[in-house]
């Protein structure tokens, strides 16, 4: 279709911004094209099919973006951890759901919308117009037909069209955007006073039975998790370096053709004298800086000595060894300043340029221009650069052998000594936890969760070893009887308790302020400080305090006419009492300056909020069967 469309549109085609779609459609839609059994049957959606070929589509492409992401750390397994097959599903049922509405609501997208989306994306453009030859290249290498292609712009069009009809249905009004921007903006300041548990430890008295019963309301928190144990094999390149031999033209190629890698960058010499002033200096004290900076630059092009006039006038360290800066290159000046230098030839003098420091003047001494580094001060790095790269392929390899000879079902340990090596086992960890010896790269931990008891992952690459693991154990999760944490309990008790009179003692003293007790008399009669949190923002830790929800709720909530909350605040293993100061509302000329972002935000927040619940609003009334069940 769109060929032939493309041959009736004119140069002149009007241009619309596209940024992002293709992105897009590989991603959400699913487009390359997958070979699979005609006919097969995964789903009805309405009485409409989901294809087998369709849903591989779908899942191949979901399974790549993964894959991709875990790269080192892949394993099969993964695919059950992510419930991959369902979401590939879930995806294919939502896109039917949008196109059925789509096509209730009258909404279609013409063969003209999509040769336009097509022609003005400028992955597709050579010189600024469209190009059929990379259009058709283009595809030929991500593996898609231009009718797949093509039915997948037209699948994003159409999402993009429902989602301006929504739009459009719930405008966004200044007043939403006024509470939005005021709800993150405006500040408080509130009084408090704390009450630590620790200070009531020595009030409490152990009861047996109590101790048992909260042991029984808590026993979650006692659970043993489910632990694992692994044996694993490491195949470390350092070990294969001096089995690396390197031969002198190896050497000499890669110098030849790895110059850049080599280059000394261009160097300046410099002086310079700096006539200090604040980043936020005034006018006067400004002006009068660089007045200062213009007239020693004036003497100095005039002849008078760079280094004696440093020394006189400039007002940094270097002053005293006549502004002498060395040898420096590209990234190690203030930049206003490294720019100037770099325009400068040897002998000139050049400002005055402002820096966060001040104002300064230069002149360069010398240059030393860019050049690539004799062989001989570089071949013992290239050897070593050799070396690792060698020894890396080479433990790799190794490692795939290994893999390649394993046998079924054998254990880890006893086939690595069969090989000459040595497997290293752990002791049980939780699988949430981290591996013993090998960190807590989360990646590497969803890898290892995905294997069951004696099965073993594929070759994983971490921190630059190669490692073969396999899972030899594994205990379940269980509730401990008291007697296994009888000593974690009682202090655990102890804390809960001293917490309960915490508490107690807040809720009365808040009592006594809402009962019209004053806050400073009440505090002092109680022996307690009292403290200001100062303003602060929703966006905010509180502070002094910490961050609590519902603290931050009940805080916003409260006025000159309702000073204290309803309930005291157990934040960071303290209770908290707390009363309202004072409220700081938002600035208007801020507003007016950060509207359009907080409007943009605001905008975006609300579709998706608008778009997922009209997206389970369809799920709910239609008719979804599943003919074929997903492995």
């Amino acid at each position: 279709m769109f060929i032939t469309m493309l041959r009736r549109h004119t140069k002149g085609i009007m241009i619309k911004v596209m940024v992002g779609l293709i992105a897009v459609v590989f991603i959400f839609w699913g487009i390359y094209s997958f070979r699979q059994r005609p006919g097969s049957k995964i789903a009805y959606v309405n009485g409409d099919l989901i294809t087998g070929q369709e849903y591989e589509t779908v899942y191949r492409d979901m399974l790549e973006a993964l894959q991709k992401q875990y790269r080192n750390y892949w394993n099969d397994n993964l695919i059950k951890v992510f419930q991959l097959r369902q979401r590939a599903l879930d995806t294919l049922i939502n896109k039917r759901l949008i196109s059925q509405e789509a096509g209730r609501l009258g909404l279609r997208i013409t063969d003209d919308d999509v040769a336009d989306a097509i022609l003005t994306y400028p992955a597709f453009q050579v010189n600024g117009e469209f190009d059929e030859g990379r259009y058709r290249s283009l595809l030929s290498y991500n593996r898609m037909e231009p009718a797949e292609f093509e039915s997948g712009i037209r699948s994003e069009l159409l999402g993009q069209k429902i989602a301006h009809l929504i739009k459009c249905f719930f405008p966004l009004t200044d007043m939403e955007v006024m509470d939005y921007y005021t709800y993150q903006k405006e500040k408080i300041n509130i009084a408090f006073v704390s009450f630590n548990p620790q200070d009531f430890k020595g009030k409490i008295q152990v009861n047996e039975t109590e101790k048992q019963e909260y042991f029984e309301e808590n026993k979650e928190k006692y659970r043993i998790s489910e632990r694992i144990k692994i044996a694993y094999l490491t195949l470390d390149p350092s070990d294969f370096v001096d089995k690396v031999p390197v031969e002198e033209k190896e050497i000499s190629d890669f110098y030849e053709l790895n110059q850049e890698s080599f280059k000394d960058p261009k160097q300046i010499k410099a002086r310079h004298i700096l006539f200090k002033v604040s980043p936020d200096a005034s006018k006067p004290k400004e002006t009068e800086a660089k007045d200062k900076a213009l007239a020693i630059l004036k003497k100095a092009r005039d002849g008078e000595d760079f280094s004696a006039l440093a020394r006189e006038h400039s007002q940094d360290p270097n002053a005293t060894k006549g502004g002498d800066l060395g040898y420096f290159k590209k990234g190690e000046l203030a930049q206003p300043l490294e720019e100037l230098a770099f325009t400068l030839e040897p002998g000139e003098i050049g400002g005055p340029v402002r820096t966060r420091f001040g104002w300064h003047i230069i002149k360069v001494d010398a240059i030393k221009d860019a050049a690539v580094k004799p062989f001989a001060d570089v071949r013992d790095q290239i050897v070593s650069t050799l070396k690792k790269d060698i020894s890396r392929d080479m433990a790799h390899e190794r490692a795939l052998s290994l893999i390649d000879q394993m046998p079924y079902n054998i254990d880890l340990a006893t086939y690595a000594a069969q090989h000459g090596l040595k497997a290293n086992e752990s002791d049980y960890f939780p699988r949430d936890g981290t591996i013993p010896g090998l960190g807590a790269d989360e990646r590497l931990k969803s890898s290892i969760n995905s294997l069951d008891n004696g099965k073993v992952s594929e070759v994983i690459e971490h921190e630059g070893k190669f490692y073969i693991i396999q899972v030899v154990d594994s205990k379940d999760s269980y509730i401990p009887k008291i007697s296994e944490v009888s000593d974690q309990l009682h202090k655990d008790f102890i804390d809960h308790q001293s917490l309960v009179v915490a508490k107690k003692e807040a809720e009365a003293y808040l009592e006594e302020l809402k009962g019209g007790a004053r806050w400073s008399e009440l505090a002092k009669k109680k022996d307690l400080k009292t403290d200001e949190t100062g303003f602060f923002s929703r966006g905010e830790n509180i502070p002094k305090i910490g961050y609590v929800p519902s603290l931050f709720e009940a805080a916003f909530s409260l006025s000159s006419q309702n000073k204290y909350p309803d309930q005291v605040f157990e934040v960071n293993k303290k209770v908290y009492v707390i009363k309202w100061i004072d409220r700081k509302g938002i600035n208007r000329e801020d507003f007016d300056k950060e509207k359009k972002a907080f409007q943009q935000a605001l905008l975006v927040t609300k579709e998706r909020r608008i778009s997922d619940v009209w997206l389970e609003s369809l799920k709910d009334k239609a008719e979804i069967k599943i003919v074929t069940p997903l492995e």
